[in-house]
């Protein structure tokens, strides 16, 4: 049976020789696998595979079976292009960071609307924002946890879970309020943090995601993220 469904990319692997299977977190059926033929073969048009990178925002109709793991795509569209996002270096890195994220955290196949209305929101603005934007994926994590059910109230929630009291913190007087004010953050609003203590609480978010959910580490895209957030 056919359905029409919004989706977001999170990647895609290559498979035998000319095609692909492509993650996709999807309005209708929460994360889904689908299989893509003929898109890496000379004749392919270059702009198909295009439309598989990471947080590429599409319009789908999907052929859809419970049981099967895989599934196939009958129609596909790019709904809404991202200008900045795939141009711009730093953005780039925060993209690929929310995908691994995603493919880190979303497993499951169900729907769930408000989840899907933060992330496809999360990423235009992004691809909107002109300046200020080096703590997004700060926010996202902090945002997307209220989602996964385990949102701090207070650096103190976090606090408390990353370390035992006896524990000295990573985060000196600053990072800590800066950290306190991005809880209450929203994508627009500017939180002063030098570039270390963007690493530093980015360490600190992490530590607290890993102890709700086993798999979130490595997260191999954080190496990058920091070295093209320095500059």
């Amino acid at each position: 049976m056919l359905h029409k469904t919004k989706g977001i990319v999170i990647n895609f692997i290559k498979y035998r020789e000319t095609s692909i299977i492509v993650r996709i977190y999807t309005q209708l059926f929460g994360l889904q696998s689908y299989i893509i033929n003929g898109v890496r073969t000379k004749n392919s048009k270059s702009t198909k595979i295009a439309l598989f990178q990471p947080l590429t925002l599409l319009e789908l109709v999907v052929y859809h079976k419970n049981k099967d793991q895989i599934q196939r795509i009958s129609e596909v569209k790019c709904i809404h292009p991202l200008i900045s996002v795939p141009y711009q270096t730093k953005k780039s890195a925060i993209a690929l960071f929310i995908a691994e994220i995603m493919y880190k955290t979303l497993k499951d196949a169900h729907e769930n609307a408000p989840l899907f209305d933060f992330i496809i929101n999360s990423i235009i603005t992004l691809d909107d924002l002109k300046e200020h934007y080096e703590n997004h994926h700060l926010i996202f994590l902090i945002q997307l946890s209220a989602y996964l059910g385990f949102e701090p109230s207070s650096i103190h929630d976090i606090s408390h879970e990353v370390r035992n009291p006896q524990e000295e913190s990573i985060l000196n007087d600053n990072e800590k309020q800066g950290l306190s004010k991005l809880i209450l953050a929203d994508y627009h609003t500017m939180v002063k943090i030098t570039n270390q203590g963007r690493r530093l609480l980015l360490e600190e978010i992490l530590t607290f995601y890993h102890y709700h959910l086993d798999g979130i580490r490595p997260v191999k895209s954080v190496s990058v993220l920091n070295e093209v957030l320095q500059d």
